[in-house]
């Protein structure tokens, strides 16, 4: 994999929302707004978050090139890279940051405690320290958090309602993620009111994935439940691939996993979690303090089924579960 992405020339947006504009023309702005993601430039993730956050700005009457210019910092997916591609970020005097995970966001805490910094979809912010509490964060981080308490029962129940008889699960989870804990927690209450025995499994890197898909395997459990995770979802065509090859029926949490072949995701929309960090920004471009505006979690989730995916499993969905999907792929 090549360097970190440091050219906002990489990343191009549907509609032209996002462009590439004269210097003498950025330099007439009134506010800079530094992007710092730990996705890649041309991942289809970038794309569709920063879509869905600069068309939210748009709305509120900043437009690139006008009033408003944007300093992209791509980490392409290496973490380590992302202290760096902070620092940068704030020796370029930008008004505030934007992030778009848990460790962009750890990298922009640490690279100040000065500029604002939104976050645009992270976990859970308090266990994280990123704030003090979702209503008076405290500091100069506020934004979007994507965990709600009733989604991981929310997600076993689906896997239930899914696959007939479950009785055992496999959770995949990552222990270095400081939302872990609050989510196992939740998904061993729901186990308990649903009665299926739930068995976790730990994977803290990519390299460790190989391993955790030998106990899975080794487990004969009738599912799998991956956990909310930056990691998981940059493996995920690696977990999708073991899924297919064992022939178990899981459950991820982000819709885009279900487009490459999983079998179904529950969870907020991210897009939407861009789009509405754009208030935030708004808000303190216009010179509101981050400290003194509440961290909004999600009110609205969805359900993503791949309906080939699951003819392969030899399952079919409930004609109850399909009227509620928010999208079905054939």
């Amino acid at each position: 994999m090549g360097q970190p992405v440091r050219r906002r020339d990489f990343i191009t947006l549907v509609g032209g929302a996002v462009a590439a504009w004269p210097l003498a023309v950025r330099a007439q702005t009134s506010q800079r707004l530094g992007i710092l993601m730990l996705a890649g430039a041309q991942s289809a993730k970038a794309n569709g978050l920063l879509e869905a956050f600069v068309q939210g700005l748009k709305g509120y009457g900043w437009i690139d090139g006008q009033n408003v210019s944007f300093e992209y910092r791509f980490a392409e997916g290496k973490a380590d890279a992302l202290a760096k591609l902070a620092t940068e970020l704030v020796q370029s005097r930008v008004n505030a940051i934007l992030t778009d995970s848990t460790p962009a966001t750890h990298a922009a805490k640490n690279a100040t405690r000065t500029i604002p910094i939104v976050m645009g979809a992270v976990l859970d912010p308090v266990a994280s320290g990123f704030i003090a509490s979702l209503n008076r964060p405290g500091g100069n981080i506020t934004g979007m958090s994507i965990l709600a308490p009733e989604l991981p029962g929310k997600r076993l129940q689906l896997l239930t309602q899914t696959v007939p008889g479950l009785a055992r699960v496999q959770v995949l989870a990552n222990p270095t993620n400081p939302g872990t804990p609050l989510m196992l927690t939740q998904t061993q209450t729901a186990a308990q009111t649903l009665g299926v025995f739930v068995h976790v499994v730990e994977a803290a890197t990519p390299d460790s994935l190989e391993s955790a898909f030998a106990a899975i395997a080794a487990a004969n459990a009738g599912a799998l439940l991956v956990t909310q995770d930056v990691m998981f979802f940059n493996q995920h065509p690696r977990i999708v691939a073991f899924t297919a090859a064992s022939h178990l029926p899981a459950l991820f949490a982000e819709k885009l996993v279900v487009e490459s072949g999983g079998l179904m995701a529950y969870g907020s929309s991210i897009p939407g979690s861009f789009r509405s960090a754009a208030a935030y920004v708004d808000k303190i471009f216009r010179g509101a303090n981050p400290a003194d505006l509440p961290v909004e979690t999600p009110t609205t989730f969805e359900l993503a089924i791949n309906l080939k995916t699951a003819k392969a499993l030899g399952l079919t969905f409930p004609l109850a579960l399909l009227a509620t999907a928010d999208e079905v792929i054939d």
